[in-house]
């Protein structure tokens, strides 16, 4: 990569646009290029290197992320009052790129403290949660959740707190069709999510999604860790606020008797997520994320890429990678299911970026994914899953998601993450209980003003003070203490309650 940390950065020498690193006023010279800035230039934005023609593709990358709709002048400002989306075609050469992992044999593989369940998964945090299965009961399931006392929590030290979790689905549906199945999937990966010790589940009585039904069909049996009630069963929203905090001060003792205890590396299934992205996210942020997926992989971790609308466009650089055609066919395959459902609504698939990525530089949502797709690093795509399925395979895998972040790491999380790396450049802040989330800024000026939410700054790649690779070893090293205890700012700050969202499709009737 050939920076300019003064004025420009030149990703690839196919490029005929450069990202500038602050704002460029017009007539700025840019000797690098032999040209002088035509426009302002807002910091994050692209500069042509050259006159672009009506028509010819726009390079950034080393690949094409739209076309001028109108000639470019060489030191002209390049965004979305001259740049436009079009067709062109991608060279899938399915599994062409796959290479061999290599891996760090396992008696070096780093280690973290985690929680270590009956079925040998392990929980980097230790929650009891308290999940609504349908809306009508997610006022009662927060209220079992805030109505332990903290003085009685304080004698459970090894239990992290008690969530609840509710949304806004559950009946006025079909019991037979997709939308039913994938809330039901959610919830039950959610039941058995490794950082839950226990979980209580609470139904009104008369949901399309009750209690028995869900149990029946996602195979999950009741026990002293796994409890529940409904609302018109137990006597109404008092009795059952009541004998809901009697089930949860019973799981606390057997909860509390779980240590952590030190494993490899190779347990942690990690969730990627980029959101209120800028131009920078895909030079600093997502990268140097990559560079510690790669890290995490050559341990033996997982990492789930998702977020299907937001890699249109660079889909062909994950199925070059994949470890078997089937496996890339499988993803062009949610490419092609995203465009017709768009369409049906009569929306596009590339109808993104959203203003705040304008803002910040991203054109069309070609740049923007090829910018999140660095996040996944540079080992095999090893498997591609449907939303909140459970997730098995290790390496690089790919989850499809909306691009709507909660939604998107909900779906993760029931898919059996338990951890969370969330790149930003405009500054997103959440969190999502029961997992802890890591924020990585894109840039510096971000990461200082909103220094309470922010974990990591990768702005210091822009900076020159840290290179990507650097700054992916430092990231790896974090997600293991994290993983070990250590507190992410969303956290610490108490986020997380109330970022659970079910993907809801479907008719509501």
């Amino acid at each position: 990569m050939n920076t300019n940390p003064k004025q420009v950065i030149h990703l690839n020498p196919e490029d005929n646009v450069a990202v500038a690193i602050s704002e460029l006023a017009s007539g700025t010279s840019l000797k690098d290029f032999g040209l002088s800035c035509l426009d302002t230039i807002p910091a994050g934005h692209k500069i042509a290197l050259r006159t672009i023609h009506t028509g010819e593709a726009i390079k950034k990358y080393g690949q094409v992320i739209g076309f001028a709709s109108n000639n470019i002048p060489a030191g002209g400002h390049v965004h979305t009052q001259n740049c436009r989306m079009g067709d062109f075609s991608r060279d899938y050469a399915m599994g062409m790129d796959a290479v061999e992992t290599s891996y760090v044999p396992e008696e070096e593989r780093l280690t973290f403290q985690g929680f270590v369940r009956d079925d040998g998964k392990v929980g980097t945090r230790n929650y009891i949660g308290v999940l609504a299965t349908v809306s009508c009961s997610v006022s009662v399931a927060r209220l079992i959740a805030n109505g332990v006392p903290e003085e009685r929590l304080s004698h459970f030290p090894r239990v992290d707190g008690i969530v609840s979790l509710g949304h806004g689905s559950g009946c006025g549906m079909a019991d037979d069709n997709e939308g039913f199945s994938l809330l039901q999937r959610t919830l039950a990966g959610y039941a058995r999510n490794p950082n839950f010790a226990a979980i209580l589940l609470v139904g009104l009585g008369c949901e399309v999604n009750n209690l028995d039904c869900f149990l029946e069909n996602r195979s999950l049996q009741t026990g002293p860790m796994l409890r529940t009630l409904n609302i018109q069963d137990t006597g109404g929203s008092r009795e059952t606020v009541m004998r809901g905090i009697e089930a949860i001060t019973d799981m606390l003792e057997e909860a509390n008797c779980v240590e952590r205890q030190r494993v490899s590396a190779s347990h942690l299934v990690l969730g990627l997520e980029c959101g209120g992205s800028d131009a920078y996210s895909g030079i600093t942020a997502n990268p140097a994320l990559g560079a510690a997926v790669d890290c995490l992989v050559q341990a033996g971790g997982t990492a789930i890429l998702s977020e299907t609308p937001e890699i249109y466009g660079a889909e062909h650089l994950l199925t070059r990678r994949a470890n078997h055609p089937k496996i890339a066919e499988k993803l062009i395959e949610r490419i092609h299911w995203w465009e017709a459902h768009t369409a049906r609504f009569g929306g596009a698939i590339n109808n993104n970026p959203t203003p705040g990525n304008k803002a910040g530089g991203l054109t069309t949502i070609l740049e923007k994914s090829l910018g999140a797709a660095a996040k996944g690093g540079t080992t095999n795509l090893t498997e591609v899953y449907g939303y909140a399925e459970p997730v098995s395979a290790r390496g690089l895998v790919f989850m499809d998601t909306p691009g709507y972040d909660t939604v998107s790491v909900t779906g993760m999380i029931a898919g059996g993450a338990n951890l969370v790396c969330f790149t930003t450049g405009r500054g997103t802040v959440c969190g999502f209980k029961p997992v802890p989330t890591l924020k990585l800024a894109s840039n510096t000026g971000m990461y200082q003003r909103l220094k309470d939410d922010m974990d990591v700054n990768c702005g210091k790649i822009l900076d020159g003070s840290a290179t990507i690779k650097e700054m992916g070893e430092d990231i790896f090293h974090l997600i293991l203490d994290t993983a070990s205890g250590k507190p992410t700012k969303s956290e610490l700050l108490g986020f997380g309650d109330n970022e659970f969202v079910p993907w809801q499709f479907g008719a509501v009737m």
